[in-house]
Formats: structure tokens, sequence, C-alpha cells
């Protein structure tokens, strides 16, 4: 409902490289840093979004989407659902093209707000799962 595969395939495909993974810390038990490596490997710049701002996989980190100093292409949301629509917004402010929440990470009036600003959605989703999938 959330996300057909076209639009997963639009977002992983032609939506741009440069990847802000929203609750990405080095934290290497957490599902963020596991799925930022698997993005890594296929090719997207990813840059940590946390408070700490902490470098993780060699890219620094960012403690909010609005301090990055530069475009990004899609922001990948590892918060609670109850946080997740507020992310979605400042992606909007940002500029992005796509918002992709995690898997468990779901928020329906945060889609259709994202969807009406013109940005590709999805959720409950997980890019490491979805990639290889691509063929």
């Amino acid at each position: 409902m959330y996300g057909d595969s076209a639009t997963v395939r639009k977002i992983l495909t032609e939506s741009g490289d440069t990847w802000a993974v929203v609750g990405l810390s080095s934290n290497q038990s957490r599902a963020a840093y596991g799925v930022a490596d698997v993005l890594q490997r296929f090719g997207k710049s990813v840059i940590p979004v946390h408070p700490k701002a902490e470098t993780v996989h060699g890219e620094q980190g960012y403690a909010s989407l609005a301090d990055i100093p530069f475009e990004v292409d899609v922001v990948d949301v590892f918060v609670n659902s109850d946080l997740a629509g507020a992310v979605a917004d400042e992606a909007v402010a940002k500029g992005a093209k796509a918002v992709w929440f995690q898997l468990g990470v779901i928020d329906g009036t945060a889609y259709e707000r994202t969807r009406a600003a013109g940005l590709e959605m999805v959720m409950d989703r997980c890019p490491a799962i979805e990639i290889p999938r691509l063929g």
C-alpha cells in the first residue's frame, strides 16, 4: 500500500545517490548501521543524521537534516513512527526527492503530506532487502 515495487525501484535506481540516514550512529548493533553499509556497497553516499553527529562508515555525521550543507536525494528514516512524520516534513523542506521509512516505521498522514509535496515515498520496507531484488 505504501510503496509499490515500481516506486521502490525508482527510489533505489533513479532518485539519486546521496542518502541521509536519520537515526544512524556508530552503534553497530542497530539496524541502521548494517543498512547503511549495504547502501554504500550499492554505490550510495550515506550521510549519518543523529543528535550525536558521529562519523559513521567514514562519512561526517550531522545533528539534523537542516545541518547538512548540501543537497540530499533520499532521506532514509530509522526513528519511531511517532517521530517519523516530523522527519518527513524536514525532508520536504530540505528538498529531497524521496523519503524511505524503514520496516515498522508507519505514518499514513506523513505519507500523504510527503506525496502531496511531490516526493516519492515508501514505508515499512528496507532498502537492504529490496536492493538484491532489483536483479
